[in-house]
C-alpha cells in the first residue's frame, strides 16, 4: 500500500506525526473495508482558498469545504491489474488544513481527531460510499 501525502499550503505547519496519523487512518480504513489489493491513495493538504476553487470547479459550490474526494475506480472490488499496473490507484483526497483547524476548534476536539475523521471520510468516498440519502449517511457515519 502506498499513501502519498503532499503539503500544498503554507498557513499551517504539518508535522511528520500528523502525516503518519493520516497514513495510519488510510491503512486502517482500507483494512476494515477488507481491501486486499495493492493500493495507492494520494492526499493533498491545502488551504481554504485552494479547496474553495476546487469545490467551485468540480461541484459548482463556491465555498471552502473540509474534504473532497476524487475516485479513479468505479468499483474497486472488480479491479484487475493490467500489465502496466502494479497497484490499484483509488484516487485523490484533498483536505483543507485551515478548515480542519476551524472544525476542531468548533467541535472542541484535537486537530488529530479532525484529520483522522476527514481522512476516513475521504477514503470511504474513494471506496464508493456516499451520504446524499439518509440511509447512506447513517451507514457512512457508522463506518467513520
Amino acid at each position: 500500500m502506498e499513501v502519498l501525502i503532499s503539503n500544498e499550503q503554507e498557513k499551517i505547519e504539518i508535522s511528520e506525526d500528523l502525516k503518519q496519523l493520516i497514513k495510519q487512518v488510510v491503512e486502517e480504513t482500507l483494512a476494515l473495508e477488507q481491501v486486499d489489493k495493492p493500493v495507492e491513495v494520494s492526499i493533498a493538504l491545502v488551504d481554504n482558498d485552494e479547496i474553495r476553487q476546487l469545490n467551485k470547479k468540480y461541484r459548482q459550490i463556491d465555498s471552502a469545504t473540509d474534504v473532497l474526494s476524487f475516485p479513479f475506480i468505479e468499483d474497486w472490488r472488480k479491479w484487475e491489474p493490467q500489465p502496466y499496473e502494479e497497484k490499484m490507484v483509488l484516487g485523490d483526497i484533498i483536505i483543507s488544513l485551515e478548515k480542519a483547524v476551524e472544525q476542531a476548534e468548533n467541535y472542541g476536539h484535537s486537530l488529530e481527531r479532525e484529520l483522522a475523521f476527514l481522512t476516513a471520510h475521504g477514503v470511504l468516498h474513494l471506496l464508493g460510499y456516499d451520504h446524499k440519502e439518509e440511509e447512506e449517511r447513517k451507514l457512512m457515519r457508522g463506518k467513520e
